[in-house]
């Protein structure tokens, strides 16, 4: 026979899993490093300006 199963606790562990899910979602999409995200941004603007550079003027 099967083991029995407390549906509030199978409820309450299946929303820490979404939870859990969410956040790893969120640390995923904003957590990046300080010292990161200020290379990061000064690469996006130098490779901007580069390309701004080879445009043509018609």
């Amino acid at each position: 026979m099967t083991r029995p199963v407390n549906l509030r606790q199978a409820r309450k562990q299946r929303a820490r899993d979404e939870k859990r899910a969410q956040g790893d979602a969120n640390a995923a999409k904003y957590g990046e490093a300080k010292h990161a995200r200020a290379a990061r941004r000064a690469e996006d603007e130098r490779t901007g300006r580069a390309h701004e550079a080879h445009k043509r003027d018609d």
